[in-house]
């Protein structure tokens, strides 16, 4: 009996054909012959939730994208978003979250060139993400290149490569080999309950870079602006300039009542605020610790637990969590 697959549709390249300005995003009608291949295997259902290049997608998008799996869902053995990938991390990560102990697969997928073009990754892709959505194993994915990882470790490390994205700090969810699709279990997430929607998110967030010699006022001027929550990416394992009033900034926001999670500048390995003077200093301010998340994950999941009302204390408790693999938590090296 053939699977029940739902695919979304937001735009992005995988859907664009050429227009007199460029690529052009279009609804699903250009996907057609791929999903005429893809209906041999399964059943498909086809809505188009949207049609934008992702560099317009906003939290906003990803609220309707979070409500729209949860309410459509039922039937379904699993659901395929097709978006581009220019932000698919950063959407693949805020559903993540915003859709706690999801009890179906949600994979989303794209390509670097559109199905139109005869040597598009297109076609790969969507029969890899097809294939994970139909496997039976829930949770928030991205497929590309013949490989799944999960929605909130994947970053795109390539403009124009098929193997646009990577799993950072966490081993691909599964990857298609002359076996099939081969699955780790070890990877996938844990549900703890029944799948619930909690889309509400705050858009008070902000992601700032380190460099030598930012000046804290940075941080004064957030707090003015009304931020609620900021993500430094610092250097190697958390390392901020101390001296010349580099934390004062910092000192203030907390004190304010901002969220400041620190994460790190390097794509691999885990920032740890306990090995140098410079990162204990971070913590007795009261920052919050990203351990080994993606700037994606830490970003959106901050926006998350300001949206759903947390306070500074429960916001560090859930970074010490690990909700759906996006952290390795101290009890899981």
């Amino acid at each position: 009996m053939k699977k029940k697959i739902l695919l979304l549709t937001t735009g992005g390249t995988i859907a664009s054909e050429q227009g007199s300005e460029g690529l052009e995003p279009h609804r699903a009608g250009v996907m057609e012959r791929e999903l005429n291949q893809l209906r041999t295997y399964y059943t498909v259902s086809v809505r188009d939730l949207m049609c934008l290049d992702s560099s317009n997608i906003t939290p906003q998008e990803w609220q309707s994208i979070a409500r729209d799996v949860f309410n459509e869902r039922s039937g379904f053995d699993g659901i395929v978003i097709s978006h581009g990938t220019d932000t698919m991390a950063y959407t693949a990560s805020a559903v993540t979250f915003m859709l706690p102990d999801i009890d179906l697969p949600v994979v989303f997928t794209g390509s670097q060139l559109p199905l139109q073009d005869i040597l598009s990754d297109g076609p790969d892709n969507l029969r890899t993400a097809f294939a994970m959505a139909s496997a039976g194993y829930p949770g928030v994915y991205i497929a590309f290149d013949r490989k799944v990882m999960l929605g909130c470790r994947a970053v795109k490390v390539r403009a124009s490569g098929f193997s646009a994205f990577e799993s950072v700090n966490a081993r691909y969810a599964a990857q298609v080999t002359n076996r099939g699709l081969v699955v780790d279990p070890t990877v996938l997430p844990r549900r703890r309950g029944p799948a619930r929607l909690a889309e509400k998110i705050s858009q008070d967030v902000f992601l700032v870079k380190l460099t030598p010699g930012l000046s804290p006022t940075i941080f004064d001027a957030l707090v003015r602006m009304g931020c609620k929550g900021i993500v430094l990416e610092a250097f190697g394992l958390g390392g901020v300039n101390v001296l010349n009033e580099g934390l004062r900034g910092i000192r203030a926001a907390v004190r304010a009542g901002t969220s400041v999670v620190v994460t790190t500048q390097c794509l691999y390995d885990s920032s740890d605020l306990r090995v140098y003077q410079v990162g204990s200093r971070l913590l007795e301010l009261g920052v919050i610790q990203g351990r080994d998340m993606t700037s994606e994950a830490a970003l959106t999941k901050l926006m998350w637990a300001i949206g759903q009302g947390m306070d500074q204390n429960q916001i560090a408790d859930l970074f010490a969590t690990n909700l759906a693999g996006e952290i390795t938590a101290e009890d899981e090296k």
